[in-house]
């Protein structure tokens, strides 16, 4: 009969469960990790016999034992033999680690360390390099509308807040949109999304009978700008979120649709014009476009200044003919920023 070299140690039992199955094994109190996963294998010879297809961790009072540590006893000298050590084993087959590893990651899924690095990457994603937002104007917090759970239901096509959150990111680094926060010295405690289902600001306006597309909170402590449609195919295209931006931003002074607050909405918008006609004529380019281009805007913004101000013209005269405000009242204080 063959004679275990283990059988002149001191012997102890112990527990093993795999996939609900436990069976007992004595093994010597000095077995080292590398040892107890052969004796593991071992016990289940069905189940893990094939070292090539199947992979094993092995769990004792929560700490993962290492199959490679050969001289390191898995249980201390003063070990008792009650209660029985019970050891859990994890079966992983090869071919599903493989096929797993192949896979597509999934964009939504992303690990506390990489955090981080994708909050500076998204910063500089959209206007290249170095293109955060100013350090004393800014928009302090960007706020998606997650409670919603966006993107989270099965064959949904709105987009998943986290891409919301990029969209605001893109909106507060846009560099025509730094440019009137720098020259107007503005902080804005709160950029948020505005809700496109449950907003009872937006309701209100709907049932009166207009469209409401944003919202100024005590004059900027909090804007609010509408990015989804109402049937939350995608977002608003891009440069008429801006043009709500702008909008909101022009309420931090005045509060009514006056001849005053469209002056100042309107030199703001060249303002933002003017950025991006400086950038493109200095042959400032992110993946091959200007910002003009990335931001919707190049036909606006070709043919200088005095293009800026006839189209402006155009574009502000319209917006004011639902609040009554003539194009003639407010066309100088245009006419004056763009000289």
């Amino acid at each position: 009969m063959e004679i275990s070299p283990y059988q002149s140690l001191p012997q102890i039992d112990v527990k093993l469960s795999l996939s609900g199955t436990t069976k007992r094994i004595t093994v010597p109190t000095t077995i080292s990790s590398s040892a107890l996963h052969v004796a593991c294998r071992e016990a289940f010879p069905d189940e893990l016999a094939d070292d090539a297809r199947t992979k094993i961790k092995l769990i004792l009072k929560g700490k993962l034992l290492d199959d490679t540590t050969a001289t390191t006893s898995v249980f201390p000298p003063d070990i008792k033999p009650k209660p029985v050590p019970k050891i859990v084993i994890m079966l992983t087959l090869t071919g599903d680690v493989s096929e797993l590893n192949s896979r597509r990651s999934d964009p939504l899924m992303r690990g506390f360390e990489n955090e981080k690095q994708i909050g500076v990457e998204a910063k500089n994603l959209y206007w290249g390099p170095n293109t955060a937002q100013n350090r004393h104007y800014k928009f302090v917090r960007l706020e998606p509308c997650s409670w919603q759970s966006f993107g989270h239901r099965p064959n949904s096509n709105t987009p998943h807040d986290y891409e919301a959150l990029r969209l605001l990111e893109k909106l507060s680094t846009d560099p025509g949109i730094k440019a009137i926060m720098i020259e107007r010295e503005l902080v804005v405690n709160t950029l948020g999304e505005m809700d496109p289902i449950d907003d009872r600001l937006m309701q209100k306006k709907q049932q009166e009978g207009a469209c409401l597309l944003g919202y100024n909170t005590n004059q900027g402590l909090r804007i609010d700008v509408k990015l989804r449609p109402d049937d939350l195919e995608g977002f608003i295209p891009y440069d008429k979120l801006v043009q709500t931006l702008i909008h909101e931003l022009s309420h931090n002074w005045v509060a009514a649709h006056d001849v005053l607050f469209w002056a100042n909405y309107g030199q703001m918008r060249v303002e933002y014009l003017h950025r991006h006609a400086s950038l493109a004529a200095a042959g400032r380019y992110v993946n091959g476009r200007t910002t003009a281009s990335l931001a919707g805007v190049a036909d606006l913004c070709s043919g200088g200044l005095k293009a800026i101000c006839n189209n402006l013209l155009k574009e502000v005269a319209k917006e004011m003919v639902q609040h009554g405000v003539p194009l003639d009242a407010v066309a100088p204080a245009i006419i004056k920023r763009c000289e």
